[in-house]
């Protein structure tokens, strides 16, 4: 008798071990929101590759569903709103597609502001991770930060000059850039990257600002048959980009899977999407050179009339950012020292 109870009773601990040892090894499925499609470069050689390293790293236990171009639904300027209300658990967004809602985060839009692209995106990060992710930011979890390479303006009809901007309709994807543009003498209008194929064909547009690495993606070289790039270390503009994470969701994960979610993001993937922006930018312009299309590459002279046609916009910002309580030229100044600092060598 004593002996059959023993049995029994090892039997039973052993089925309770068992039973909760899927339970001690938690799986989770993580569902990641965004606006581009699969071909475009962000997504085929950035996020799906990174949701393979972190199920790697985890050994199968963290498991990355992605959904691209809106598939859940919504529109691009909803997706930091998704991963705050867990409408999906990781989302990646133009942080300016929400105008005036991450305001510090602006500076890194200005004009003649980002240099390298890569040491842009690592001050960005720098920032997010010492500063932001408690003010500007306190409603996800930031994952990345980064910025695309230097902005190009893409028309119809050409941009050889200053002059050449009055009159012309151009799409510009935050409050920031659409305020550059405005400056330059064209008339901005604001919309997602999506938008942009048909605005240009129903000529809701003449032309918009893109970086050269996003045009293969919605086919621009098409589109629009001249392109005008901007010589010296500042360019035109860049705008800043996220990916961020619902914050229960993420504190939701046992301390092991949060470290592998760390340790494959922050600075590491901050650094490497821009650099596979900066490097995919070479492709998207060949394609236009190869189309016959007309490239112009404003010389310094020419160059330093659209540094002074903009520095309203500068001015404008700081005294924006003055009636919020923040003091815009010292963020300026200490953004500017970031970028300095940490610009590939």
């Amino acid at each position: 008798m004593l002996r059959r109870t023993l049995l029994s009773a090892a039997a039973a601990a052993a089925f309770t071990t068992l039973s909760f040892a899927p339970a001690m090894a938690q799986e989770v499925t993580l569902r990641f929101h965004q606006f581009l499609p699969p071909v475009a470069t962000l997504p085929k050689h950035v996020f799906k590759p990174w949701g393979k390293m972190i199920e790697k790293a985890s050994n199968g236990r963290i498991k990355i569903e992605h959904f691209d171009a809106m598939a859940l639904g919504g529109r691009p300027p909803a997706l930091m709103d998704q991963a705050k209300d867990g409408v999906a658990d990781i989302t990646m967004t133009v942080v300016g597609y929400t105008p005036g809602r991450f305001p510090r985060t602006e500076v890194f839009e200005l004009p003649f502001m980002m240099t390298d692209p890569v040491g842009t995106s690592l001050a960005f990060w720098e920032m997010v991770e010492t500063e932001w992710q408690a003010t500007e930011y306190k409603d996800v979890k930031v994952l990345g930060a980064w910025v695309h390479g230097p902005g190009v303006i893409h028309t119809k009809d050409g941009v050889a000059n200053l002059e050449d901007m009055k009159g012309k309709t151009i799409r510009g994807p935050t409050r920031v850039i659409n305020g550059l543009l405005k400056e330059l003498g064209a008339t901005p209008i604001g919309m997602p990257l999506p938008s942009i194929p048909e605005s240009l064909s129903k000529g809701v547009i003449n032309g918009t600002v893109i970086p050269w690495e996003v045009t293969p993606a919605v086919r621009l070289s098409e589109l629009v048959t001249n392109h005008t790039e901007f010589s010296g270390k500042e360019a035109l503009y860049t705008a800043t980009i996220v990916m961020v994470m619902n914050k229960d969701k993420y504190n939701s994960l046992p301390d092991d899977l949060k470290a592998i979610l760390d340790a494959e993001s922050g600075a590491k993937l901050s650094g490497f999407a821009a650099k596979v922006m900066l490097d995919a930018d070479v492709p998207g312009r060949a394609i236009a050179s190869k189309a016959g299309n007309k490239i112009v590459v404003l010389d310094e002279k020419e160059v330093a009339r659209w540094k002074d046609a903009s520095k309203p916009v500068v001015s404008n910002w700081i005294g924006e950012m003055k009636e919020k309580g923040i003091d815009g030229q010292a963020l300026i100044d200490q953004v500017k020292g970031l970028i300095a600092a940490k610009a590939m060598k």
